[in-house]
């Protein structure tokens, strides 16, 4: 059995990319080169990788424990790259973190504060609900992913860094909008617009409900917070939103946080990985400096 980095290479695009044409863009080959070393890489290990079915590529069983492989191959050279840049007294290289979707309201920022620092690091951010995250996190897309609710049924080193308030948030308009100390009881006859099942807010609003056997009623479920705070402002519902979703100027939108008791939530915004991933030098310093925002 005999492969090159080049065919691995190309054969990780494909199983990132999807179509050959694309994985040969990424590569910057034509589409007949990419066919034919595909072929040549399928040749060598005596097992067909993927099958194309209409325009799209499924790996197979080979195929995936292959792109696996070779993503390993991948990640390990990189961090070779960056151990040897870092004797030279250099910081640079990829780096290549995961978030949901609620974090792109604070991370761009911090990521501009360390970009300043590493002006040469390259990044990948790549932007999902918590489904899509955890899914990339086992199958180890990635250096580090940013979130609230790490899984339990992966073995993950989970490091939490920074506060995440849960807000309950009304329409301006609404009568309870100024009133101080609400009880949560008052809400029962109230209707909720919440985010999707499986999402992190929504896991710590289900937590904190039941604790206080508080059972609403859901009007809607909406996989954006953009969606939800223009449906509270229209006066379709209340929500629990993360502070950092409802930013500075959430009054010109309209909105309000209402006063309940016990509110807002508490909940953490973790830094994770997968337990025994040995990080890269640049991804290692990014893990630093995120924890040095502990509060």
């Amino acid at each position: 059995m005999h492969a090159t980095f080049r065919q691995l290479r190309l054969f990780l695009a494909l199983a990132e990319h999807g179509s050959i044409s694309a994985a040969a863009n990424a590569c910057h080959v034509t589409q007949p080169t990419a066919s034919m070393q595909l072929k040549e890489l399928a040749d060598s290990i005596g097992s067909p990788l993927y099958e194309v079915i209409g325009k799209k590529v499924f790996l197979t069983h080979a195929g995936k424990a292959l792109a696996q492989t070779a993503r390993n191959i991948a990640n390990e050279w990189a961090s070779y790259e960056q151990l040897i840049s870092a004797q030279h007294g250099l910081t640079q290289g990829k780096l290549k973190i995961a978030i949901v979707s609620t974090a792109k309201y604070f991370v761009p920022k911090l990521l501009g504060e360390f970009f300043n620092q590493y002006p040469d690091i390259d990044l990948s951010l790549e932007i999902h609900n918590r489904a899509r995250v955890i899914e990339r996190l086992r199958e180890n897309l990635d250096d580090l992913y940013v979130m609230t609710t790490p899984p339990s049924d992966i073995d993950v080193v989970q490091e939490e860094f920074l506060n995440n308030p849960l807000e309950i948030i009304a329409s301006a308009r609404h009568p309870l909008a100024g009133q101080a100390h609400i009880p949560l009881s008052e809400l029962v006859n109230e209707r909720f617009i919440l985010r999707e099942k499986g999402s992190g807010t929504r896991m710590y609003c289900n937590a904190y409900f039941e604790t206080h056997q508080f059972f609403p009623e859901v009007r809607l479920e909406l996989g954006s917070n953009e969606a939800i705070k223009q449906a509270v402002s229209a006066g379709l519902g209340l929500s629990v939103i993360s502070h950092h979703a409802l930013g500075e100027h959430y009054v010109d939108e309209s909105l309000a946080v209402l006063d309940v008791v016990d509110f807002p939530i508490a909940s953490k915004w973790y830094v994770v990985h997968l337990k025994g991933k040995r990080l890269s030098p640049i991804a290692e310093v990014f893990r630093e400096y995120l924890l040095s925002k502990r509060h």
